[in-house]
């Protein structure tokens, strides 16, 4: 959605979109008038008419047209955005978000504006194609002659094309996740991005029309009468059975309606491609966010309330880059960063910068230690259920219990400990004096997670071990299970003898009927081709929806080394030494634990070979930038510290 609360950044970038597109629309225009009266054995005479065509009435109309087709496109491209892409993991999640009413929307609305596309281009071409409805062709009789009105299929089959056109591109946009605003690595001007991406442009428009006609010909080819007889019977038109029906393999086979279909599909995608090219450069340029307000009313719009606020995403990837970008370029405003608040002496903008990074990147430990735990336990049988059996002449005996006992006491005792590096990186500005619960710069949620571990963390517990997690023996658990035994968090080693001997513990018959019902209808429906083919996850889309937003740690990773390694030269009051320990603590356990993700089964240890195409698919590879960008970052604190760590 369009954010109101910073106009300025966004809302001229929308409108200076728009206004390029409908600029360029012309030229576009001019380019399919000149290529649809395509006659290369009369040059002169083609030339001629083409640019007559252009000072046409109904050209200059076609043109309005168009210009508030791509506004509405603009629109729903600037309200569909995403900086975090949207993966599905299996095919009925893909299924889901096609049939989902938003994206119901978009899809009719495009289809609509294809039509009017096509009827533009149909009126432009002019010929057999410019009225839907055409005298009919006179008999040889002469009996009739009152003149007879039969429908134009020519122009039907345009205006079909064109709505097939604007559904198909709405769905591989949601498909491709074309919506998905990938911001650049390499900063260039907005007219370099441009130019380098048009011919690839004009290259994907040609080949996917191609592909579109195909499949509005075989549609059109089974399905094409009945759109046919229901417009003839609405408008009271006839058929005219002089002339080959579309719907068929003669009618189909012309050359020449291809090749207008074709060129009509070509002019939409280029039209509605720059719309959308547009707006992804002009949405992912740089922004420069102030790191100290000039002014008080500009609190708010400084880098680092923005950081500890939560602004739309967009505005955070911005703030992000921003950061990444002068802690690399710009000395005087790394100095902003390290500068002590006047009066008082606090290091306010670099408390709350550090804070925020330091928080994203513990929030992506916890992410990938739940994912992991997640793929353990994924491979572990469950055993079936039985009673816990005790001896009632030895009351003082250890209690025998079977397996089902040690499931359910599984979820009672705390989970596995976790490193001394771990526990105490997750929150790693929490105890530094360093941080600062006064800031102006932190807000009331940051303030409120300023205490100790919570219980139900999945990291309470002792060290026990220097990897970061140590499973015990953990069966498969149910839902129900979790629910029933969540409340408890004490340990639970070994039931006492008096508890023992007075009662013993024996599931109820109906959960333990339950249980093996959902059991059953689990294995039943695992052995059907069918469903699993809709509901089983792919394991690639699953790893990468865990790092659909790693572009933001990949920011924070690179911001905060370059400004520790900055810091080295440029701290004059030694701010970031207070911090620095935390830091290292949390880059350190997220290398750990990023290393264990690679080691996981279906986990490629490479990325693939994306080749050059118009829709980003870099989102696909996030996680190997990221494991690149985690080494360079303590190699490059290392290096600058070297012997003083």
């Amino acid at each position: 959605p369009l954010t109101l609360c910073f106009p300025q950044v966004l809302g001229w970038r929308v409108a200076a979109a728009v206004a390029w597109s409908v600029l360029l629309l012309p030229v576009c225009t001019a380019a399919f008038v000149v290529l649809s009266g395509l006659d290369p054995f009369h040059p002169v005479r083609w030339i001629s008419n083409s640019f007559n065509d252009l000072y046409t009435s109904y050209v200059i109309f076609c043109i309005f047209l168009m210009s508030v087709v791509i506004l509405v496109i603009s629109i729903f491209n600037a309200e569909f955005y995403a900086v975090v892409p949207s993966i599905p993991c299996s095919r009925i999640a893909l299924i889901g978000k096609i049939i989902h009413p938003q994206q119901v929307i978009h899809s009719v609305v495009h289809a609509v504006m294809g039509m009017l596309v096509a009827w533009c281009a149909a009126v432009m071409t002019k010929g057999r194609f410019q009225f839907l409805a055409v005298p009919c062709t006179p008999l040889e009789s002469l009996d009739d002659a009152v003149p007879q009105m039969c429908l134009n299929e020519y122009h039907l089959f345009f205006l079909l094309s064109g709505a097939f056109m604007g559904y198909s591109y709405s769905l591989l946009y949601l498909i491709n996740n074309m919506n998905y605003l990938p911001f650049p690595i390499i900063q260039q001007y907005k007219y370099l991005r441009f130019r380098r991406s048009l011919p690839l442009l004009v290259k994907h428009g040609c080949v996917e029309s191609l592909y579109f006609v195909r499949n509005f010909c075989v549609a059109y080819y089974f399905f094409g009468y009945i759109p046919k007889v229901w417009i003839s019977t609405t408008m009271d038109l006839h058929i005219d059975s002089k002339l080959h029906p579309l719907d068929t393999l003669t009618g189909l086979l012309d050359l020449s309606l291809f090749y207008h279909a074709w060129l009509c599909g070509v002019f939409l995608l280029i039209t509605w491609y720059i719309a959308w090219l547009l707006f992804k450069i002009y949405a992912t340029e740089t922004h420069h966010f102030p790191v100290q307000p000039t002014f008080a009313e500009e609190t708010d719009q400084c880098l680092p309330k923005i950081l500890n606020s939560n602004p739309p995403l967009i505005i955070k990837f911005l703030a992000l880059q921003d950061l990444m970008l002068l802690s690399q370029y710009s000395p005087v405003r790394r100095q902003e960063v390290f500068s002590l608040s006047q009066p008082g002496g606090h290091p306010h903008n670099w408390t709350a910068i550090s804070r925020e990074c330091l928080s994203l990147l513990s929030d992506l430990t916890q992410r990938l230690i739940t994912q992991q735990e997640a793929a353990a336990a994924n491979g572990r049988a469950k055993q079936p259920a039985g009673e816990l059996k005790v001896s009632p002449q030895t009351p003082g005996a250890v209690v025998t219990e079977d397996m089902s006992f040690q499931s359910q006491r599984s979820n009672i005792v705390p989970r596995a400990s976790m490193s001394s590096l771990v526990k105490s990186s997750l929150m790693p500005l929490k105890t530094s004096p360093g941080s600062d619960v006064g800031s102006p710069f932190s807000s009331p949620a940051l303030n409120c997670k300023m205490g100790i571990l919570d219980v139900n963390s999945p990291w309470h517990g002792s060290v026990q071990s220097p990897h970061v997690v140590r499973r015990g023996p953990k069966l498969w658990t149910s839902g129900s299970d979790l629910q029933m035994n969540g409340s408890h968090h004490e340990s639970f080693p070994v039931l006492s003898a008096a508890r023992v001997g007075s009662e013993a513990v024996q599931p109820s018959f109906i959960y333990t009927w339950l249980q093996n019902k959902q059991e059953q209808i689990k294995n039943f429906l695992s052995k059907r081709v069918l469903i699993m083919y809709f509901f089983s996850k792919h394991p690639e889309a699953s790893i990468q929806a865990v790092f659909s937003d790693a572009q933001m740690h990949i920011w924070a990773l690179e911001g905060l080394s370059h400004l520790v390694a900055a810091s080295f030269t440029e701290d004059q009051f030694g701010v970031v030494q207070t911090t620095l320990p935390a830091i290292l603590n949390t880059l350190l356990t997220l290398q750990e634990v990023v290393d264990r993700h690679f080691k996981l089964p279906h986990v490629s240890s490479k990325p693939p070979r994306i080749s050059g195409s118009l829709v980003d698919t870099s989102y696909k590879t996030l996680r190997f930038a990221l494991r690149a960008s985690l080494k360079t970052a303590l190699y490059r604190i290392t290096t600058v510290f070297g012997e003083h760590l």
